[in-house]
């Protein structure tokens, strides 16, 4: 099966060699503002917070699990 990709301003898709196309959409550019001072949003400083925290949660789980031998479910109920 030979692929034949064509890229139109709002639409893309594939057509094979029986003529079957395979439409699907195009995801839109993702925008961040790196200029704004603003703390709201889809911004640079709420990427690094988010991926901050997130890292701060895992190593808070692996402690409970090393100090207690038990997992966090096991703790709760």
């Amino acid at each position: 099966m030979t692929e034949q990709t064509t890229t139109k301003p709002r639409t893309a898709f594939t057509k094979d060699d029986r003529g079957i196309l395979n439409n699907w959409a195009i995801e839109p550019k993702m925008y961040v503002d790196e200029q704004s001072s603003n703390r709201f949003g889809f911004t640079e400083y709420a990427e690094l917070i988010n991926g901050r925290l997130a890292m701060l949660g895992f190593v808070g789980l692996i402690v409970i699990e090393l100090v207690t031998g038990k997992g966090l479910l096991q703790i709760i109920g």
